[in-house]
């Protein structure tokens, strides 16, 4: 049947699809009445259904082809054919001409969107062959290639505007909402958010200003702007930051609160002076992202009991230890939701608090108030917790009061900055505290790292050479393949997508007890370790280059030092 004419209605064909029942459309329509939304998107906006299941709903009752337009290639000449801001109003996307029909095909969120159909028509002057798209699918389609064009021209117009070639202050250069650089600031944070980016960079150089995303732990240029923009950049991201508009020689910390495709992110904003101007970097965090369940961490079957074993210890000390970025707060955070019961109270004290947990009593370090890591824990005990994180022991201090906490009947959890489990034990005693104390108290250390995932649709297999089994342990003489990266539409031509834990979980046994108490070292605690069932980051990120999850060379990465 061809539905390009007929009057059908949304709600109906989802009905027929069995992605919502009568009573859920009934419901959805009276409370969308006077919002001024499509159905399609009031329902996704309320988490009545996912974007996915639309699309693919309406793909199944219509008949059309659904597409994904970051898997498939896409015809640059056609996209040249419809202006940015046609395909922006309609959520709509051409991307390739078929030459059987003379028809453009075009991706809609809404493919019962005649309005839509026929703007696209009258500009391109071709017919319109209709396919479903997700929305964030077609907003990403349209970032990609039209993002940088359209922030450049606009950014161009508003320097010449403003002449800006003439220093002003960049504070007479904010004006209203919908001004280049606002729309540009806010744009920015868009597109890192669908291209998967933990952290944007905005660096001046030179002559020019560098935007990098960091995506699944490596940095990509994604933009590069005239340098006389940077002062009314830098004054909308303080603006919206809560920072100092007028102070341009200190180091500044700020917060952005963002919705983006219907989730609220959380943006911890850092600014710097280096010799050619203040840089930026923005790390986002999606408010939902650090609370999820511990099956979606990548622990494997093995290292989950060990977890569940750690976490049901009523008192003692859990530390997750490694580098900036290797996840340690998701593990934590993770922890404390699986712990979050109305019989115990939890109790955090973090720099800064990194996403809001319901039932959970969270508090912010604030120096200034002379409430530090220490002071603020003894007033936490005080404040008869069961449970108390520590978002890092930094100082003897510190880790002096962790401990007795853990003494007294309270389970802590905390973090720190150490390259592997056994190292956490002699960094402790570093600090001053006695080796019997941490016996008594540490119940488990859990290192950990993340690698990036090869892409599943074009990673290549290839035989591993002798010196690669030799290091990951397997026989030299039998045949092994392992993947590398490649490069498609799907991982952006990065060869990844995604990136998954690797772990190294120590349970602190009645052996390693008497090991820590008598000052063995690091190397004995790890032979000891190794005995009691551990697999260390080398083993636990060999088995992933064996699985083909990662490549050798992210295994290598993250395992220099074992």
């Amino acid at each position: 049947m061809d539905y390009r004419r007929k009057k059908i209605r949304i709600g109906d064909l989802l009905v027929q699809a069995e992605a919502l029942t009568a009573e859920q459309l009934a419901e959805a329509l009276e409370k969308q009445h006077g919002t001024g939304k499509k159905l399609g998107e009031f329902l996704v906006e309320n988490n009545i259904i996912t974007d996915e299941k639309l699309a693919q709903a309406l793909s199944d009752q219509l008949g059309y082809e659904m597409v994904d337009l970051q898997a498939i290639q896409i015809d640059q000449n056609v996209t040249k054919l419809v202006k940015p801001e046609i395909l922006k109003r309609n959520k709509c996307f051409p991307f390739a001409i078929d030459e059987r029909t003379n028809a453009i095909k075009l991706a809609m969120s809404d493919p019962l969107d005649i309005n839509a159909q026929d703007d696209v028509s009258i500009v391109t002057g071709f017919n319109v062959d209709p396919c479903v798209a997700t929305e964030r699918s077609i907003l990403l389609a349209i970032d990609r290639f039209f993002g940088q064009g359209e922030v450049a021209d606009a950014l161009d117009a508003y320097a010449k505007e403003k002449n800006l070639g003439e220093q002003e202050d960049a504070e007479s250069q904010e004006e209203i909402n919908n001004s280049p650089i606002v729309v540009m600031v806010r744009d920015m944070i868009d597109n890192a958010v669908r291209q998967r980016a933990s952290d944007i960079h905005v660096e001046p150089m030179e002559n020019r200003i560098r935007v990098r995303y960091r995506i699944d732990g490596a940095l990509y240029e994604r933009g590069s702007y005239n340098i006389n923009v940077l002062s009314a950049i830098i004054a909308r991201i303080k603006i919206i930051g809560g920072m100092d508009i007028s102070e341009k020689r200190k180091p500044q910390d700020g917060r952005i609160t963002q919705v983006v495709d219907r989730v609220e992110y959380d943006i911890r904003v850092s600014i710097l002076p280096t010799v050619y101007g203040e840089k930026v970097v923005m790390r986002l965090t999606a408010k939902m992202a650090l609370t999820r369940e511990k099956s979606q961490l990548g622990l494997k079957p093995n290292e989950l009991k060990q977890f569940d074993y750690i976490l049901s210890h009523p008192n003692g000390i859990l530390l997750v230890t490694g580098p900036t970025g290797s996840g340690k707060s998701t593990t934590l955070y993770t922890a404390l939701s699986e712990l979050n019961k109305e019989d115990v109270n939890i109790i955090t004290v973090e720099d800064p608090v990194e996403a809001n947990i319901d039932g959970i009593n969270q508090v912010h370090v604030n120096p200034k108030a002379n409430l530090t890591f220490a002071s603020a824990l003894r007033s936490i005990l005080r404040q008869d917790p069961d449970i108390i994180m520590i978002g890092e022991i930094r100082d003897e201090e510190t880790a002096r009061i962790a401990v007795q906490a853990s003494i007294t009947g309270h389970l802590v959890v905390s973090t720190l900055h150490t390259n592997s489990s056994a190292n956490t034990i002699t960094r402790l005693e570093d600090m001053g505290i006695e080796s019997y104390l941490i016996a008594d108290s540490v119940i488990g250390v859990i290192a950990q790292r993340l690698v990036r995932r090869l892409c599943p649709y074009c990673r290549k297999p290839k035989q591993a050479t002798t010196e690669e089994k030799e290091y990951m342990g397997v026989n030299p003489n039998h045949d092994v393949t392992i993947y590398e990266p490649c490069g498609c539409n799907k991982c952006d031509n990065t060869g990844y997508k995604g990136r998954i834990g690797v772990y190294e979980i120590m349970v602190v046994t009645d052996e390693l007890k008497q090991i820590i108490a008598h000052k063995e070292g690091a190397s004995a605690i790890k032979a000891q370790a190794l005995k009691d069932g551990m697999h260390t980051l080398h083993m636990s990120g060999s088995e992933y280059v064996l699985d083909g999850t990662t490549s050798y060379s992210e295994m290598c990465r993250i395992s220099f030092d074992s």
